[in-house]
Formats: C-alpha cells, sequence, structure tokens
C-alpha cells in the first residue's frame, strides 16, 4: 500500500459517517496544529467532526481557534472515520485513540515520522515532510478546501513549532513556501512566535529551578531529571517540563540531551533532543517510542536512577559513534 494514498484518504473522508480526529499524547505544537487545522477545515465543508487527544489542549495552545471544542475524554462516539495526526504508533494516540480504533471502521495515519509503523487501513505517511501539519496542508489542497484564518492558524503553529521557528535541518525551501501561503489570511508569523516561544509561566522558570541541580554533562551529553514531586512544588502537571530538552540541547558542549521525567505510575517519560548529525530518533525507537533524528521520546519502566542507567549508555553511543542494544 502506497505511504501517501490522497486519493483514498480523500475517498473515506466523502463516505464518512462521523470522523474523529485525535493526536498523540502530551501533545505539541504540531499535534494541535494539525489536529485543528484538518479539523477546522472538515468542518467548514459541512462535515461531522470531534477533535480529541487525551488531557485535552495544553494551556499554551488554547489561544488556537476551536482549541476550547477538542475533548480530553469520549463518552460515546458517533462516527465511523478515524484520523490519527502526528503519531507514529498507535500506542501513541492513548485512550481516545483506543477508543476510535475499536469503533471505527476505517483509520488513516497522517504523519511525518520516520519511525512510523504504517499503521491503519489509508497511510498519509510523509517523512521528507518537515510536520504533520504540513502534510495536512498537502490533502487540503489535494481537496481543494480553502485556507481560512481558522485553517491557517494552526496549521502555520505546527510548522513553526515543529521546526523551532524554522531551524531544524529538515527545513527547505517548500517548507517557506508553506508557510508563506499559510500567512497569506492575514495570520501573524510573530503572533504565533510571541504565543509559543516567547510566552513562558512563571511556574515552568520554577521547575527548572527545581530540577536544574539534576544536570549533568558526560561525553557529549546533557541530561536532567523531574521528578513528581518537583512538578509538584512548581505548580504544574507531571507531564509538562516547559520544553526543557530544547533549552539543553543549546548547550555549547554538548551534542545530545535528554530530560527524564518521572511519571505518576512510576514509569519515565524520556525527551531527547540532539544536534545535527546526532540521531536520537534510533535510540527512541529501539526503547519503545519514536520521533525524529532531532527530536524523539519514549515510556520506559522506573524508577528513574534504572531509567538513566539504562538510556546514558545509549546516547552516549548516539553522541560518540558506534552501536548498542537497548537491553531488557
Amino acid at each position: 500500500m502506497p505511504m501517501i494514498d490522497f486519493a483514498g484518504a480523500s475517498e473515506a473522508l466523502g463516505r464518512a459517517d462521523g470522523i474523529l480526529i485525535v493526536t498523540h499524547v502530551e501533545p505539541d505544537g504540531d499535534a494541535i496544529g494539525s489536529l485543528l487545522g484538518l479539523g477546522n477545515a472538515l468542518r467548514a465543508q459541512g462535515q461531522d467532526v470531534t477533535c480529541a487527544v487525551d488531557g485535552g489542549v495544553p494551556p499554551g495552545l488554547q489561544f488556537l481557534p476551536c482549541a476550547d471544542q477538542v475533548l480530553s475524554t469520549l463518552a460515546g462516539l458517533q462516527a465511523d472515520l478515524l484520523i490519527c495526526v502526528d503519531a507514529s504508533r498507535p500506542e501513541r494516540v492513548g485512550q481516545v485513540g483506543a477508543q476510535g480504533m475499536a469503533h471505527c471502521s476505517t483509520v488513516i495515519n497522517l504523519d511525518h515520522h520516520v519511525s512510523n509503523t504504517g499503521f491503519g487501513d489509508i497511510q498519509l505517511v510523509m517523512p521528507e515532510a518537515a510536520s504533520a501539519s504540513e502534510v495536512v496542508f498537502h490533502w487540503l489542497r489535494c481537496l481543494s478546501l480553502p485556507l481560512s484564518p481558522d485553517v491557517a492558524r494552526p496549521l502555520l503553529t505546527g510548522l513553526v513549532t515543529d521546526t523551532l521557528g524554522f531551524r531544524t535541518s529538515n527545513v527547505r525551501a517548500g517548507t517557506l513556501r508553506i508557510a508563506l501561503e499559510l500567512m497569506e489570511p492575514g495570520i501573524s508569523l510573530h503572533d504565533i512566535v510571541a504565543q509559543t516561544f516567547d510566552c513562558r509561566p512563571f511556574a515552568e522558570l520554577r521547575l527548572w529551578q527545581q530540577v536544574l541541580p539534576s544536570l549533568t554533562l558526560d561525553r557529549g551529553v546533557v541530561a536532567a531529571q523531574i521528578r513528581v514531586e518537583d512538578s509538584r512544588l512548581a505548580g504544574l502537571e507531571a507531564g509538562e517540563d516547559g520544553d526543557l530538552p530544547s533549552l539543553l540541547r543549546s548547550t555549547a558542549e554538548a551534542r545530545v540531551a535528554v530530560v527524564f521525567r518521572e511519571l505518576e505510575d512510576g514509569n519515565v517519560s524520556l525527551s531527547m533532543r540532539s544536534k545535527p548529525p546526532w540521531d536520537v530518533a534510533r535510540v527512541a525507537v529501539a526503547l519503545g517510542g519514536g520521533g525524529h533524528a532531532q527530536a524523539a521520546g519514549a515510556t520506559i519502566a522506573g524508577p528513574l536512577q534504572a531509567a538513566r542507567d539504562r538510556v546514558l549508555p545509549l546516547l552516549h553511543v548516539a553522541a560518540n559513534g558506534g552501536s548498542a542494544t537497548a537491553g531488557p
């Protein structure tokens, strides 16, 4: 089956009796941007669309149009088409995604991760795309649907955030041309950058204050850890880190950065970043996760020290060449 089946996906839309769109847990700007960009476009055409993500839209992305209509849980479902956006594996779409897969007869997998497993009935997987929002853009162009402000603003947000403000190595001339088209409805690039990069709650700085004493730098790998208690003291949910991994990646002496985040259930969430050409996606995949060469993640068994002992040797290999296995 082709990995970019826009014709098949469009046919599925035409025969759908209700559409559920979901994205990955702990959603970032591209997850919510692609979710809302696609959902708003289809809803404007009269489609019956439900958008959902476990836990709802994060506070920092609630400025996006129709963010208040995104459900955090599903109670009853009237849809036979499920669209998963920005998720490399079916497990990444959480409880709402699991409900959709159990209920819907057709699943569309829309993504841009090179680690995508090819799940679903119809794939719209473009590893060359800089963001899932870019894949949505191409699909909407195939459907000849207009880029209204309610569609363009989320998609531009996804594109801006997943490229770190057009600074990642996968940004091409075509990426910038798409950004220009998304700005044409009157969307301010400045406002999106201000909302996503230059608007940080004080609680996030308090979290950094708590966790930076755990900072280590060894053989090109900079690491920090966040305990559940640290998040509570800062007044944040256990899943929030204020994009600490990107801050660590900016360390001049580091090639790879990782944040170990303790979860309420005792597992540990890993957020990994790297500078080109070092690849953390391979480590993430070996640990059961996924992502991009320069931004990847996984969730593994705790406790924190056991997670560090398992993961740091793999990242030392990634930062210094060679090969390693993920271990038990």
